[in-house]
């Protein structure tokens, strides 16, 4: 099997010039050993003007594949010139055929045609050079031989068509495959940054407010200072976990395994719990340690809900206060989370003087300030599920961010239940 192979593989490689210019000199020489041993009673010797009109007619099918149809006229009239001569026709009557095959297989089907009935009529004049023949046979073989070539030139025609465009098609599905894994690149990295902007984001505004009141009440309140480097240690400690599981689950997704001496690898370090609406109490807190008081209130039926959704709900939550703390504070902000039949919907609002990031009215999730990152983020959140995010002044004063998410039916999102974190 693996000979037949290396065979097949050879055969593939092997330049077409040098099958033509082998098969071409191979018939001259067949067609001449056998004029020369073959010489029926009547029929004049075969000479050196045999030898080289049988060279003249054999020849030209060196170059069938470059020029069919001049291969074609010239092999025909070298044929009727070694006829005329009075030379029995021995293997030259297959030249013509084989060059009415190439001629075929590469041009249309009014060349064709037209070859045919040129090969018909030199075999038909083949025939009938021999009288022992007869006519009726030189008939037959004009009439059957050139539509039975022509049926093969034809057929190898549509194979060969057929084949570019299947390699067409072929280097169009490349291409698209191509442009979806670059598309899902990018998908990946905008993912990658959306987590890593909500994670640092809403920590390090936390830490910085903390460390900036521990500074400031550092020799006149110590309790004060102590309590808000509590709260710098366990919002970095929290941080610090996000930042873990994001690696690890990009470390996983990647198919890098860690090794012993990996920190991911060691007990604790490897997958923190995707955060959820569970953890919104605990977000609560570290946002009124850094001066915001906040306000958590539920309706409806808590439930489980996808992860994917729960994240969802949880990373706008999250930028929607670290928000209120950068740009409305102090203020008092209120989350309202209701568990409807068919939709979840999540209510940020704050009261705060502070004023927010530009709004692009005519896009409500596309901001000018640079700070605008986020809320961007939100939006493209939101659509992965299905939902939608409206942000934007409050008539009353303060900043409203209300979240939008199908819970059941098809607006589960583009990975299902779970997409990755």
């Amino acid at each position: 099997m693996r000979t037949r192979a290396v065979s097949a593989t050879w055969l593939r490689d092997v330049d077409p010039r040098f099958v033509d210019a082998t098969l071409a000199v191979g018939l001259v020489a067949a067609t001449s050993a056998v004029g020369h041993q073959y010489h029926p009673a009547g029929w004049p010797p075969f000479d050196a003007s045999a030898y080289g009109l049988t060279a003249l007619i054999g020849i030209p099918l060196a170059f069938r594949r470059v020029t069919p149809v001049a291969a074609l006229v010239v092999s025909c009239a070298a044929f009727a010139w070694y006829l005329a001569a009075g030379y029995q026709p021995s293997l030259n009557f297959w030249v013509p055929a084989i060059a009415l095959y190439s001629v075929a297989a590469q041009r249309p089907f009014r060349t064709a045609a037209a070859a045919a009935v040129l090969v018909a009529a030199v075999i038909l004049y083949s025939g009938l050079t021999a009288p022992e023949l007869g006519v009726a046979t030189a008939v037959v073989q004009a009439l059957a031989v050139p539509p039975v070539v022509w049926l093969f030139g034809t057929s190898t025609r549509r194979i060969a068509r057929r084949n570019r465009q299947l390699a067409q098609l072929t280097a169009q599905l490349r291409e698209a495959q191509e442009e979806r894994a670059k598309r899902a690149v990018a998908e990946e990295q905008r993912r990658i940054a959306r987590e890593l902007h909500d994670v640092v984001a809403h920590h390090m505004s936390v830490i910085n407010v903390q460390a900036g009141m521990a500074g400031y009440v550092f020799t006149s309140a110590p309790a004060t200072a102590r309590a808000a480097l509590d709260t710098i240690s366990e919002t970095s400690q929290e941080g610090l976990r996000e930042l873990r599981r994001i690696l690890t689950l990009l470390r996983t997704e990647s198919s890098v395994e860690a090794s012993p001496d990996d920190p991911a690898a060691e007990p604790g370090t490897g997958y923190a719990p995707m955060p959820g609406l569970a953890g919104l109490a605990d977000m609560a807190e570290r946002v009124r340690a850094a001066g915001v008081a906040v306000e958590l209130r539920t309706a409806g039926t808590p439930r489980p809900l996808a992860p994917g959704v729960e994240l969802c709900a949880y990373r706008v939550v999250q930028e929607a206060l670290t928000n209120v703390i950068k740009h409305a504070r102090p203020a008092h902000a209120a989350v309202l989370v209701e568990y409807g039949p068919a939709e979840l919907r999540v209510t940020v609002t704050d009261d705060g003087r502070g004023r927010p990031a530009p709004v692009n009215r005519t896009d409500p999730a596309n901001v000018a300030a640079p700070s605008g990152h986020g809320l961007i983020g939100m939006r493209e959140r939101a659509r992965l599920y299905g939902g939608t995010v409206d942000v934007g002044p409050r008539a009353e004063g303060g900043f409203a961010v209300r979240l939008r998410l199908p819970v059941t039916g098809e607006g589960s999102g583009r990975w299902g239940s779970a997409p990755p974190a």
